[in-house]
């Protein structure tokens, strides 16, 4: 291959003795190729007492009258409440320690080099209004926040969760310890300082900090090399699992770092690459096997196969950073396509903020070989005018067109990013946002009592007030891993399975027929797990039988086919949130078509509701599952681009995990909208569920999937089907019957027995009035998912403040609420229509192609067959 490019004859040997002597070198240098076990390990649950798991397993310790506190134990007089939240994932995210005065942790740690982690839950805290939570942070001599305010960071994010978390390295000198002292700001009165979590853990030596023979490495711009010394404190601003999924703590190589997506930092999408080998060896001989995790080095971006794109654009990567800071930018590669093995098989560009940092890269050159990891290291300074301003960083890689080389193609796999500085690492907080929350004022108090509060620690909960917050954008949980959906190798451009050519591979795992048949034995009809019109999910084994996955295969006889098909792997391919599925892969072979989701070990929700052996739900676990569905369905209609909607929402695709986190599943049907514009499309859903509204006008909006939610919480508090014909007849539609409860006031007769006497009234009026909400006539007069997000935790507010005074009340006692439950609707809407029709259960949805153009109207359901005054239709299932 290399006696095609004209070069001189002594070039070749000389490149080959470099590459040799470059590949011993490193072979020489490598340190254990083991995951790093971390002499330090600290997590740390501030304001509680005791042990807790956070989902993740790890156990955090309570920092109450704990070692790493000890001088504070004389001012905590305060009287400790601690609450658990009612979400179920929130450690260290449920208690708080804060204050108006100064106070400092002190860790004794063996000497070296140490992430710190902080976390932070902005909610405001009793009377303590969250705008006032401004503070600093120092570790040692390193300044890590100045005038710090949370939820000014999380009110400014675009893509905003529920808690903000920083990282930060610093080097601790042998017989020093580590104090973290939080400062509230002198600039704002009553200012105060708030943590809810603090990790601390050890990293191998020389990770991230230069040794001192070390000479450095690029100062890209500049002729001069760059080291971080150990005197130099770090902030991770961005780590980045290139062309891959997230990647939770827990499986990092020993360090528990969280690697994100890097989707929304990408500046276009003209090419959507993504390959990856999932059988691979990577040989970590030139990087220790605790750089990155191996799937980091697994999954990448290329530009592609066609040279003649290749060469017109770069593929960029943009990132918001502070100005007035040097940055310590890792970049990781390997070469895992089986084409790519000598030197010159694909060399490519290298700019960081616009500069260029290689001209010729070559990963097999820096790494010695295919499959062998290894991360290049640059650092470059981001000075601006206005130091208070943010900046843009870029990294891109592009195609080489003047030096020889096989393909004309670029690739990376990882990306790292970190602020560098000798004493403070802080950044400006974001300007505020046009419209705040209300806050809550606080009860007058006389100056004696303002005064004796700053000398006093408070121990708090981080639910209550703060939860209408955090359930607003999701449920509280520390970027929950998901499986690597791009797992598999994979080939693009080359692959001859496919009988679609619009078929979209390239955004998850394409796997064979032959691994579906041997992960779920060829079919065995003992693991089918349910059935739906779709076809029937398998639970299938792959890895040797380590990791579980729900294999949905299309029948035969399904009306469904290849528009769902493909509408399932574009959306969820692109969706990313904790409460909806994650899609894995699919098959497309031999005329087969087949998804591959992770496998939920809690089933749907409906089998846990009617009809079942398992045992009740208790209302608690019921709401909270409702508020983790309405989450997921937020999502789809406010935090993407275009507003989706999903046309199917119903029990049997509201699916639990193992720790009952509810996910929304089943995008077969969904449809991308526009901004507060119906979409005339033919009416699809699932009878019971369906829009009375969206079906009489086949005009889709958001509000329709609210419809079909408010049935879901009716399911949910009365155990009953959405549509039953052997009920007597006014009780056939669920929606329709219990609006009439409703009005006459008798819904507490027919909610589920097992909660009778279980629902405190305060929950049960605000629950049924979000339910009615949901389910009136017009869509205009229905809330939207976050108006149900918001009354739903209102509601399990209300339970846990309830419960908590039947304790005290009666602590050894069964709890009861005796009082009757009645709710009525007040004002002029009323339910007094019903889909007429056949009568369809089906796990796939219904499709309804109207024969003329008339309105239709729907008079109450009185048999199996279409009555005469509706008009003919088609109903595929």
């Amino acid at each position: 291959m290399w006696n095609s490019f004209l070069l001189p004859p002594f070039t070749h040997l000389y490149l080959v003795f470099f590459f040799l002597l470059h590949h011993l070198t490193c072979m020489v240098s490598v340190e254990s190729s083991s995951p790093y076990k971390p002499i330090d390990y600290i997590l740390l649950n501030c304001g509680s007492s005791g042990n807790s798991t956070a989902l993740d397993g790890r156990t955090w310790i309570g920092d109450e009258n704990s070692k790493f506190l000890p001088f504070e134990k004389s001012l905590n007089n305060h009287t400790s409440l601690i609450r658990q939240s009612p979400i179920n994932t929130q450690v260290p995210f449920a208690t708080a320690r804060m204050s108006l005065s100064t106070f400092t942790y002190n860790f004794s740690v063996t000497a070296g080099q140490k992430f710190i982690r902080l976390y932070f839950y902005p909610a405001s805290y009793f009377e303590f209004d969250r705008s006032k939570a401004l503070f600093s942070v120092q570790a040692g001599p390193f300044t890590l926040l100045s005038n710090f305010n949370a939820s000014l960071t999380a009110d400014a994010d675009e893509d905003p969760g529920d808690t903000i978390f920083r990282e930060y390295c610093v080097n601790i000198e042998e017989g020093q310890r580590l104090n973290i002292t939080f400062t509230p700001s002198p600039i704002v009165s009553d200012s105060y300082a708030v943590i809810n979590g603090i990790e601390i853990v050890s990293m191998p030596p020389n990770l991230y900090y230069t040794p001192a023979d070390h000479p450095g490495f690029s100062l890209v711009g500049q002729n001069d090399l760059y080291s971080i010394k150990n005197s130099t404190a770090l902030e991770t601003v961005y780590r980045l699992n290139v062309g891959g999924n997230s990647i939770p703590p827990t499986k990092d190589t020993g360090m528990f770092r969280a690697w994100s997506p890097d989707d929304k930092y990408l500046k276009e999408y003209r090419m959507l690459v993504l390959p990856f080998n999932n059988t691979i060896n990577l040989s970590f001989t030139t990087v220790p096997a605790y750089a990155a995790p191996e799937d980091v080095y697994r999954t990448a971006r290329t530009l592609g196969i066609n040279s003649t794109i290749n060469l017109s654009y770069n593929l960029t990567w943009e990132f918001p950073i502070d100005s007035g800071f040097y940055y310590f930018i890792r970049l990781h590669f390997c070469e895992f396509q089986p084409d790519i093995v000598q030197l010159f098989d694909r060399r490519f560009r290298i700019f960081i903020a616009n500069q260029t940092a290689e001209e010729a890269a070559d990963v097999i050159f820096w790494s010695g070989g295919n499959g062998v990891p290894v991360y290049k290291d640059y650092a470059v300074s981001m000075f601006t005018k206005e130091r208070d301003k943010k900046a843009n960083l870029y990294i891109a890689i592009g195609a080489q067109s003047q030096l020889k080389t096989v393909y004309p193609d670029a690739i990376l796999n990882g990306i790292e990013i970190f602020k560098v500085s000798n004493n403070n690492l802080s950044g400006p907080n974001p300007d505020p946002i046009l419209v705040t929350p209300p806050t809550i004022e606080p009860p007058r108090q006389s100056t004696d009592s303002k005064n004796s509060r700053r000398t006093t620690i408070f121990i708090v909960a981080g639910g209550v007030t703060g939860l209408i917050v955090v359930s607003i954008f999701g449920f509280l949980i520390f970027r929950t891993g998901k499986k690597d959906k791009n797992s598999g190798s994979y080939d693009i451009g080359k692959s001859k399975h496919s009988k679609a050519s619009s078929l979209p591979e390239e955004l998850c795992r394409r796997f064979s027929l032959r691994e579906i048949k041997t992960a779920t034995h060829n079919f065995h009809e003992e693991l089918i797990i349910g059935e739906g019109g779709f076809g029937n999910v398998y639970k299938g084994f792959i890895g040797e039988g380590t990791e579980t996955l729900a294999i949905k295969r299309l029948s035969t006889k399904s009306k469904q086919g290849l528009h769902e098909f493909l509408t399932e792997i574009e959306m969820l391919s692109q969706l990313r949130h904790v409460h909806l599925v994650s899609l894995i892969g699919y098959c497309n072979d031999d005329s087969e078509m087949i998804l591959v989701y992770d496998y939920m070990t809690n089933a749907t929700l409906r089998h846990h509701l009617y009809d079942t052996e398992n045992a009740p739900l208790d209302w608690k676990q019921r709401l909270e599952i409702c508020i983790g569905a309405a989450c997921g369905l937020n999502y789809l209609h406010t935090g993407t681009k275009k507003p989706i909607m999903h046309r199917d929402v119903k029990t049997t695709n509201i699916l639990l995990d193992s720790k009952w986190v509810p996910k929304v599943s089943d995008f077969g049907l969904s449809k991308v909208g526009l901004d507060n514009t119906a979409v005339n499309t033919v009416v699809k859903g699932t009878w019971g569920y369906l829009d009375p509204e969206y079906a009489r006008r086949q005009q889709l909006t958001e509000k329709s999937d609210v419809y079909s939610f408010g049935v879901v919480l009716l399911e949910v508090l009365c155990a009953r089907k959405a549509v039953n014909t052997k009920l007597q007849e006014e009780q056939w539609n669920l929606a329709n019957w219990a609006r009439k409860c409703i009005e006459n006031g008798s819904m507490g007769e027919i909610i589920d027995p097992y909660l009778k006497g279980k629902i405190a009234p305060a929950c049960f009026k605000v629950y049924l009035e979000v339910a009615e909400s949901c389910v009136r006539e017009q869509g205009i007069q229905r809330p939207t998912m976050e108006d149900v997000m918001e009354k739903l935790v209102f509601a399990l507010q209300q339970q846990i403040e309830a419960d908590d005074t039947m304790e005290k009340t009666n602590p050894n006692g069964k709890h009861t609420y005796t009082e009757v439950l009645s709710f009525h609707v007040t004002g002029s809407a009323r339910f007094n229509y019903v889909l007429s029709g056949h009568v369809l259960e089906s796990d796939s949805g219904t499709e309804l192609t109207w024969t003329h153009d008339t309105e239709l109207t729907y008079p109450s359901l009185g048999s199996d067959s279409v009555k005469a005054d509706v008009p003919t239709c088609d109903m595929i299932d």
